[in-house]
């Protein structure tokens, strides 16, 4: 088919759910992956275009090559991925359970390297495709992230490397850094906490999912033909230290 094929994991809710509307919005076949099958298959029904849900551990290698062979089987060809899903399980480090710490890294790291590492093998035949890594402002250091925080600096030096061995294939590997995003974790905050986090912005305002989607957007398409191995940070300015 000559439409390209978009896969979004983490695709149920949130920051996902957004990457995958804009992804349909922009005429891509797209797969939303997830382990919530409930809001997956629900959105999937309320997406128009060519849709398909599929649930996938993507910390199960043999879940990852099953989900790569039938969409490959059903459209031949994966043009984008977009690696989304994570967690967070914060705590300062004297009180962090090393459970926590395998589970973070495990899905929002390994996850990610085994999705990137399947779409690498296809892409590289191919000689085209675009890998979008989310990874978060996080990576600068968070007080009680230690693990999210490892994970999402790993996820950039998995980027950087992807860039360099996929580049002579026609393959472009960026990440995503977002910041503060209006989503039902952050909604969950105590509204003080909330305002606290909010005055730290320099634009005094907290993001959309739809701004992670556009960044996401702007990577993918297909006239983005020179930016590779870098990270984008849409995080209202609060990388630059401000706050």
């Amino acid at each position: 088919m000559d439409k390209r094929v978009v896969i979004v994991t983490g695709a149920a809710k949130g920051i996902g759910k957004a990457i995958a509307q804009r992804m349909v919005k922009d005429n891509y076949i797209t797969i939303l992956v997830d382990i919530d099958t409930v809001n997956g298959k629900l959105l999937a029904k309320e997406l128009n275009g060519i849709v398909r849900f599929i649930s996938c551990d993507i910390c199960n290698a043999d879940d990852v090559e099953n989900l790569f062979n039938t969409v490959m089987e059903e459209f031949g060809h994966v043009d984008v991925l977009v690696n989304n899903a994570g967690i967070i399980k914060d705590n300062v480090i004297w009180k962090m359970p090393v459970e926590d710490f395998d589970q973070v890294i495990n899905i929002n790291l390994k996850g990610a390297w085994l999705m990137c590492r399947k779409a690498a093998m296809i892409m590289r035949v191919q000689k085209y495709g675009r890998i979008v890594n989310i990874s978060s402002r996080a990576l600068l250091g968070n007080r009680g992230q230690s693990n999210y925080s490892a994970s999402k600096a790993g996820v950039v030096g998995l980027t950087r490397v992807l860039a360099l061995e996929l580049g002579p294939y026609g393959v472009l590997v960026n990440s995503v850094a977002p910041g503060l995003i209006d989503t039902p974790l952050t909604q969950k905050l105590p509204e003080d906490v909330k305002e606290k986090l909010v005055q730290a912005q320099p634009t005094k305002a907290m993001g959309q999912p739809e701004d992670i989607a556009q960044a996401v957007a702007f990577l993918c398409d297909i006239s983005t033909q020179f930016i590779t191995g870098q990270t984008l940070y849409v995080d209202g300015g609060k990388s630059i230290g401000a706050g």
